[in-house]
């Protein structure tokens, strides 16, 4: 229950009072400041709360803005302001100064509007939402009451509504192949008391069915298939849409769009290999290759944002030409689609899938991402090498934990002088050093070279961390770290040679890559990285990369196939179920909403 206290007097044809019940306000009205402080504690502390003024003249969808976000403590506009519990001290104590102001006399100015100057002159954040062309004032007299009425009857309420539903910035297959309906389809579940994580959860089976459809091997399978995928992705923007038209964001939710994103996009993967073996044609180790390469421009994408979270603005020459691009308009669009991000991604795959096989569907999805992983890793290591920026401790800490670095390179990183000199560009270099040793060795010479090359492996991540990742290039070490560990998986898996290897190591780097993005989201939303226990009972990448190769050279290639598909088992189940328990928990807690605008590539 949330309750609106209406401060002030009310004005005769008002509609303050139904608007507000309209978004689910419990009305309680105060002449004067005393009796608004009054009420203020009489409702309940883990209750949303707002002080609005009963002069109040503008769209409900300014109120719903202002009012009814979840993810800001405190909020405000012109006329009203709200506190969810996390807020509530720091509103009780503007009123209670306020009182004192006036002396418990009869409001005349605009009480929340004095509020609103209180807080920020105390320096508390309060959110105002960008309210564009609607319309939120508290007139003084009836000319400006009546010209604040025409205001709000000049602008369509819904109309903004809808349009503010849809990403500022997205693809440009989404942008104009289905925001333009999809927008409704929102609308349309809105109405129908739908949330944003059942459509979510809808857009999941759909993608699921998508891929069993793919899994027969068929020509009318794969085109049921390309079409179902297409409606998984209407649905997936829909959720998003309908979480902005309604502003039902939660923590909960956040994680379930970006988790179910990558599940659906790796489970049609999977869906593509089977349907490809039953026809004859075995592709697991392309849709393993994709996986891979697909996670690892995904930790690019993570840790260089993660890296700059705290930077000043980028005044590299590289930024500036970047700029000078986006302000022509069609290189925007260019620019969007050529980096592959999923609406054009998934279009691609779709229409493939229904034209052509699978085998085609892998090799032109590997050949744009490769190129789109090229051309924006590039770009962000020019921009960072030209950029003079100091990073942060928390930049560092988030490149640490993205590392997601196991026992065996912790008590490596422990031998470090504490006097020992900061090398800039050291962490980088080793990583890529052993990174490189490895794969080359069990590329060359399989099992028997990642057994001899993996302990080495292990002492440069360890080396890794023997100075805190602050460097101008240090954001690639995590996505090394990522391609190095699921690298060796799919060389090893494919020299095994034996039927069985290639999916069961599709299903650990599955596991794996789950875990990895799982960190990346806890540190978006500031929940943390995972537990300690958690990454050093699965090893961390060191351990686990060790422990496979060790597994490939004393097994046979039948016994190799049954450990690797027991590893991916047990991984999965201990992140799942952690990583399930932590969302859940942080939802029925009241964990601070967070929606990501963001489209990773």
């Amino acid at each position: 229950m949330s309750t609106a206290i209406l401060t002030g007097q009310p004005v005769p044809g008002s509609s303050i009072e139904s608007d507000l019940r309209s978004l689910g306000f419990d009305l309680r009205t105060a002449a004067h400041a005393a009796e608004a402080e009054t009420l203020l504690a009489e409702v309940p502390g883990d209750e949303r709360v707002a002080l609005v003024d009963a002069r109040f003249v503008g769209h409900v969808h300014a109120l719903r803005l202002g009012l009814t976000d979840p993810r800001f403590p405190l909020a405000g506009i012109p006329g009203a302001v709200t506190a969810q519990p996390a807020g509530r001290q720091a509103l009780t104590r503007a009123m209670a100064r306020e009182n004192s102001a006036v002396g418990g006399t009869t409001v005349v100015d605009s009480l929340a509007d004095r509020i609103l100057t209180a807080l920020d002159a105390d320096g508390t954040g309060v959110h105002r939402p960008e309210l564009g062309s609607l319309v939120a004032a508290v007139p003084a007299d009836p000319q400006a009451r009546n010209e604040a009425r025409q205001a709000v009857a000049d602008v369509d309420d819904e109309a903004v509504r809808l349009k503010s539903a849809v990403k500022a910035r997205d693809g440009f297959f989404t942008t104009y192949c289905i925001s333009p309906y999809s927008r409704y389809l929102a609308r349309w579940c809105a109405r129908r008391g739908l949330t944003p994580n059942q459509v979510t959860t809808a857009s999941l089976i759909t993608a699921l069915i998508a891929a069993a459809c793919a899994a027969t091997g068929t020509r009318g399978g794969f085109v049921a298939a390309g079409i179902l995928l297409i409606a998984s992705f209407v649905l997936d923007c829909t959720d998003g849409q309908l979480a902005r038209y309604s502003l039902q964001y939660s923590t909960l939710g956040a994680w379930l769009d970006a988790t179910f994103d990558r599940a659906k996009e790796y489970a049609y993967y999977a869906g593509l290999a089977l349907g490809a073996a039953r026809g004859g044609d075995d592709v697991w180790a392309l849709a393993l290759g994709a996986m891979v390469l697909q996670t690892c421009r995904h930790v690019v994408d993570f840790s260089f944002n993660e890296a700059n979270h705290d930077a000043t603005a980028n005044t590299s020459p590289t930024a500036a030409l970047s700029d000078k691009l986006d302000s022509v308009g069609w290189t925007v669009w260019v620019r969007r689609m050529i980096v592959l991000p999923i609406g054009e991604r998934w279009a691609m795959i779709a229409v493939l899938t229904a034209v052509t096989t699978p085998r085609i569907t892998f090799y032109a999805l590997l050949i744009g991402c490769a190129f789109a992983a090229t051309y924006t890793t590039a770009g962000r290591v020019l921009r960072s090498l030209t950029r003079k920026a100091r990073r942060t401790d928390r930049a560092a800490k988030a490149l640490a934990d993205l590392t997601d670095s196991g026992p065996l390179a912790e008590l490596i990183s422990k031998l470090r002088s504490p006097r020992g000199k900061i090398l800039p560009y050291a962490p980088v270099v080793v990583a890529a050093v052993g990174a490189t040793l490895l794969l080359v060795n069990t590329v060359r010479h399989g099992a028997g070279g990642a057994v001899i090359t993996a302990p080495f492996y292990v002492v440069f991540a360890g080396c890794v961390l023997m100075q805190p990742l602050k460097g101008p290039l240090d954001w690639l070490v995590p996505p090394i770290f990522r391609a190095a560990e699921y690298g060796t998986v799919l060389v090893l898996a494919a020299k095994a040679d034996v039927n069985g290897a290639l999916p069961a190591a599709f299903g650990l780097v599955a596991a794996v890559a789950y875990h990895h993005y799982d960190t990346v989201y806890r540190i978006r939303g500031d929940a943390g990285a995972p537990p300690a226990w958690l990454v050093r009972s699965i090893g961390g990448h060191e351990g686990r990369t060790l422990l496979v190769a060790v597994l490939a050279a004393l097994l046979t290639a039948s016994q190799f196939k049954v450990a690797l598909t027991a590893l991916a088992v047990i991984v999965a189940l201990v992140v799942l179920v952690e990583s399930i328990h932590f969302w859940v928990a942080a939802h029925q807690g009241g964990a601070p909403a967070v929606h990501d605008e963001g489209e990773p590539a």
